[in-house]
């Protein structure tokens, strides 16, 4: 015998919440889910009309409605609107549904509708309310309660679902754009070593497009060149790794790549491991240290050529001083005066390159002061040629500067410096003949080079010849010096908003030219 069958409207309610169950599965649009919840509430309980609106924190938004006027619909925008400005949304309480209900009814439809609302409550917090309206006499009873509550539970659902998808999608979107931006790459790899996730800056280091990336195992990604510090992650995990969440694993050394040179990189693993102890991925941070491998070269190279030229003016000083003072020789007084003379001559080179050693340490933290001032370039190099005649007899120091020469606005020691640096460079690196500084205006800035009658820079040395402690190979076993005249020399220019080069036009011979901007240039 067949029980007793359930009343058409039970089944009528069962069907609904079925397909709206059904519809939290499949519709990814919030607002119409609301509408369709809402539709199926005002028919379930016989009402003419209804809305749902949605608490945000801006204050009380609708989001669905149904059969309700423009006017009516105006006026429960500025009730809302003014429950917002007087109400802390934090603070609203499940007891002010009834009141916010009554308010809207009252003033609303002047006393002439009936309506029944329930809060929507997500994660104990009220995210919303929904009214029914009816438009005939009769209070709202337990059934009715009852039913719009299932209905009321099933937007709430939607709404958290909602928050939570917009949630998990800004989350994921933060972490995208974090992974994007990072200059490190970043590895995620699977339990099983495969590639799940790369960001842009790995696919760089590696010379390939991040697509081409997923799916491969670490060792076809990450090869090392011979002589690198540290297990592999396969050698690591071979021996137990990891045995703890915390057990991050380092390596250093050469990156092959598709194409280009092998990279200096340090890769450090961490593992992501849940609380049953199961290996989830592993995390690999991959940095270029270049910088820092160049760092410790420049470190290397800064102290044996320190060490050495600080060295010899120092052993020679020494040298000098204790024969002058031997109490078994009266010397003559002209060997007294040539070893004064020695003297003076390597203190004022050690003094120098204390001093270059200083504007090097200084241009490191930020810059070189300059003090500018009107000066006169060919009285300028009159008098450094003048003064670097007296360091050599090989050579003669010739200026050449056109009549109407501008006065120049810089800081006039520190282009005395320039100037110095690039005459005493040809002293050194020539074998003798003429040392030509030269002036050249034209209508934004003015011309000075320097050229020599010595042998020329080779081609390879000359992108490097600015740079700090560089000296090429061929002529620093043969010269003394450290390699930062050119180095300030172009510092020294460039805070002047000039620039300096080699010219290359000028055949087999040295010529190293710099520029500065006109006064007129200068808008003064």
């Amino acid at each position: 015998m067949l029980g007793p069958l359930l009343p058409d409207y039970r089944v009528r309610q069962r069907d609904f919440l079925l397909e709206i169950a059904r519809a939290l599965t499949q519709e990814l649009d919030l607002g119409k889910l609301l509408e369709r919840i809402l539709r199926v509430s005002v028919e379930m309980l016989a009402g003419q009309a209804g809305f749902i609106a949605l608490r945000e924190a801006n204050g009380w938004r609708l989001v669905a409605t149904q059969g309700i006027a423009g006017s009516f619909l105006r006026v429960i925008e500025s009730l809302l609107a003014d429950i917002s400005r007087q109400e802390d949304p934090e603070q609203f309480e499940l007891s002010e549904i009834s009141r916010l209900v009554d308010l809207i009814v009252q003033e609303a439809s002047m006393g002439m509708l009936t309506g029944f609302g329930l809060p929507l409550t997500a994660r104990q917090k009220v995210v919303g309310i929904i009214l029914i309206f009816r438009s005939y006499a009769g209070r709202f009873n337990s059934n009715d309660y009852a039913l719009l509550s299932s209905f009321a539970n099933q937007a709430a659902v939607a709404v958290q679902n909602a928050q939570l998808y917009t949630q998990a999608n800004e989350e994921r979107e933060r972490l995208n754009t974090l992974l994007d931006s990072l200059s490190d790459g970043i590895l995620i790899l699977t339990a099983d070593n495969r590639v799940e996730r790369c960001n842009p800056a790995l696919a760089r280091m590696l010379n390939q497009p991040p697509e081409s990336l997923a799916g491969k195992l670490h060792e076809e990604i990450i090869r090392w060149e011979p002589g690198s510090q540290g297990l592999t992650l396969e050698e690591a995990e071979s021996g137990g790794w990891p045995l703890t969440p915390h057990a991050h694993l380092y390596i250093e050394g050469n990156l092959r790549r598709v194409s280009g040179p092998p990279l200096p990189v340090g890769v450090t693993y961490v593992p992501l491991i849940g609380e049953n102890g199961r290996l989830h991925n592993i995390i690999a941070t991959v940095r270029d240290i270049t910088r820092f491998r160049e760092a410790d070269e420049l470190k290397s190279t800064f102290m044996s050529i320190i060490s050495h030229e600080l060295k010899t003016p120092v052993a020679l000083i020494k040298g000098y001083v204790s024969t002058l003072r031997r109490d078994d020789a009266n010397w003559d007084p002209e060997i007294v005066q040539d070893s004064l003379e020695v003297i003076e001559e390597e203190a004022d080179r050690l003094a120098g390159m204390i001093e270059n050693l200083l504007d090097a340490t200084r241009l490191q933290a930020g810059g070189l002061p300059i003090k500018r001032a009107d000066i006169s370039l060919p009285a300028l190099a009159a008098r450094v040629a003048e003064r670097m005649q007296t360091q050599t007899s090989n050579h003669t120091i010739r200026v050449d500067f056109p009549d109407d020469f501008p006065v120049v606005f810089a800081d006039e020691g520190r282009i005395e410096q320039v100037l110095t640096n690039l005459v005493g460079n040809a002293i050194k690196y020539s074998p003798g003949g003429e040392i030509i500084i030269h002036g050249e205006v034209r209508p934004q800035q003015v011309i000075i080079s320097v050229s020599d009658q010595g042998p020329g820079i080779a081609p390879e040395d000359i992108p490097h010849v600015f740079d700090r402690f560089y000296r090429a190979p061929d002529v620093a076993r043969h010269t003394k010096g450290a390699g930062l005249g050119l180095y300030l020399s172009k510092a020294i220019v460039e805070s002047h908003d000039g620039r300096i080069w080699v010219d290359t036009a000028s055949g087999s011979t040295t010529r190293i030219c710099f520029s500065l901007p006109r006064e007129e240039a200068l808008g003064r």
